[in-house]
């Protein structure tokens, strides 16, 4: 909800639609549509960018050339994870 410079927002979905509309406010739509992406939030969000098929192939190549070094990090942690438990 907004009134004037004042944006609220409660429960969960309604809470990422809340942090979402924030993203935009502070960084740009482009931002809050990249963080949809990435949380893969797809039931009726305030943008439609919430699956590779919908937020259009330069900001899924966008998003995975950021998450690269986080993905690859998460990786090498799985697997020694892995090899400490057998």
């Amino acid at each position: 909800m907004r009134d004037r410079n004042r944006i609220s927002g409660g429960g969960v979905t309604a809470g990422i639609d809340f942090g979402l509309t924030v993203a935009a406010e502070l960084a740009g739509e482009e931002v809050a549509k990249s963080i949809q992406l990435v949380l893969e939030y797809d039931p009726q969000p305030p943008f439609d960018s919430g699956s590779p098929e919908k937020a259009g192939v330069e900001r899924v190549k966008r998003i995975r050339e950021r998450l690269a070094p986080l993905l690859e990090s998460r990786s090498k942690a799985n697997a020694q994870a892995a090899a400490r438990m057998q």
